[in-house]
C-alpha cells in the first residue's frame, strides 16, 4: 500500500493523535460547508473511530478553534508567506489546531504540538506544506513562550 492510499483513510491514530486527525477533517469540512459546532459534533459522534480518540480533548479543541478562529488567524497571519486566501484549507486547519494548543493548552508540550502538526501536513497536506506549517508554528511559539 503506497503513501497515496494512506492519505484517504478516515484516520488511523488514536488518543490525541487521532483527535488531531479527526479535527483536521472536521475543520476542513467546516471551511467547505460552514457547518456550526453542533452539526460538527453530531457528525463526529457517528464516526466509528470516534471511540479511539480523546473525546473530551476533541470537543474542547473544536469549540476553542471555532470560537477563537479570528483571533488565531490574526495572531498567525503575520507569519504567513502569502495572503490567507492562498493558504490551503488543510494548512489552515492544521495551523488552527496547533495554534489553539499552543495558546490555550500550556500543559501540552509545544514541541509535541508542532511535531504533530508537521506530521498532519506531511500526510494530508500538499507537497511541502509541512515546511509552511512548521515555519508559522515555530514563529508563533517563539513569540508566545
Amino acid at each position: 500500500m503506497g503513501k497515496k492510499s494512506e492519505k484517504f483513510e478516515r484516520f488511523s491514530g488514536k488518543g490525541r493523535t487521532g483527535t488531531r486527525q479527526l479535527l483536521l477533517q472536521v475543520l476542513y469540512q467546516h471551511q467547505m460547508n460552514k457547518d456550526d459546532l453542533e452539526t460538527l459534533l453530531k457528525q463526529s459522534l457517528k464516526i466509528k473511530e470516534f471511540s479511539r480518540i480523546d473525546q473530551d480533548y476533541y470537543q474542547i479543541l473544536l469549540k476553542e478553534v471555532l470560537e477563537n478562529r479570528d483571533q488565531i488567524e490574526e495572531m498567525t497571519l503575520k507569519y504567513f508567506d502569502r495572503p490567507i486566501e492562498q493558504v490551503d484549507p488543510i494548512e489552515k486547519a492544521i495551523i488552527w489546531i496547533a495554534a489553539s494548543e499552543i495558546l490555550f493548552h500550556r500543559d501540552v508540550p509545544v514541541p509535541v504540538v508542532i511535531n504533530e502538526a508537521v506530521e498532519l501536513a506531511k500526510v494530508f497536506g500538499a507537497e511541502g506544506s509541512y515546511q509552511f506549517v512548521n515555519a508559522v508554528l515555530d514563529a508563533l511559539k517563539t513569540d508566545h513562550s
